[in-house]
């Protein structure tokens, strides 16, 4: 019964739809949806002994969804396209940095705990989204799994977060904070910017498709340093 594609695709709807439905009601940041939903899925699997190789086959339709619904992301900018174009210089120089910064601080830290190369191939695509972090981890060699599971903690931690920390450190300017969010979560992290406003929402699903760009065209420098 569970060695079918339906499966997978229906676990992972009701187990969204349940975190959806708690984040509304507790309106509470550490009620992520998306961690909700990965957590119940692994409870569900274990305590029924389902193989997660069933839960895959499904799995594997929801992630060839994932490159057209991060492309949808980028819609809202089309409404802002002018506010885009009076901070082009700086949205550009900050999704930059941020790219940057989320390669250097993987590759130090990884040295600083003497990880393998296997696993720091498979992490180093953190911040960007799963569409193309995955198969940019795996063409150098890393784990597609960890690659995945690295890119989903990034972004969840960054969602729940990310609006606290920039409030902490006062950024409170819509480019700046949707900008700040969509370089360093990725998708999950665009769907909180959006909850904050129309501007926030739009910076940050500019983000998505750069910073992949940018970390995709120095993912070989840092092999290399590796």
């Amino acid at each position: 019964m569970t060695n079918n594609p339906f499966f997978g695709i229906l676990l992972a709807i009701i187990t969204y739809e349940f975190g959806a439905y708690l984040a509304r009601k507790t309106k509470s940041p550490i009620a992520n949806p998306l961690l909700i939903s990965i957590m119940l899925s692994i409870a569900f699997l274990q305590i029924f002994k389902i193989p997660y190789e069933d839960f895959k086959m499904g799995g594997e339709y929801i992630k060839f969804l994932l490159g057209p619904a991060t492309v949808c992301m980028v819609v809202p900018l089309y409404k802002k396209l002018d506010i885009l174009k009076k901070n082009i210089v700086a949205v550009l120089g900050g999704i930059f940095a941020g790219g940057l910064t989320s390669l250097i601080t993987v590759l130090v830290m990884s040295k600083a705990f003497n990880l393998n190369t296997e696993l720091i191939y498979s992490i180093l695509p953190k911040s960007i989204t799963t569409a193309i972090g995955v198969d940019v981890a795996a063409e150098f060699g890393g784990l597609p799994a960890i690659a995945a599971f690295a890119i989903v903690l990034t972004g969840v931690f960054g969602a729940v977060a990310g609006p606290s920390i920039l409030k902490a450190v006062k950024v409170k300017d819509p480019v700046a904070v949707g900008i700040a969010m969509g370089t360093a979560s990725h998708a999950v992290g665009t769907s909180k910017a959006m909850e904050l406003g129309e501007e926030e929402g739009a910076m940050s699903g500019l983000c998505i498709g750069i910073c992949g760009i940018i970390t995709v065209l120095l993912m070989p420098i840092f092999v290399s340093l590796v």
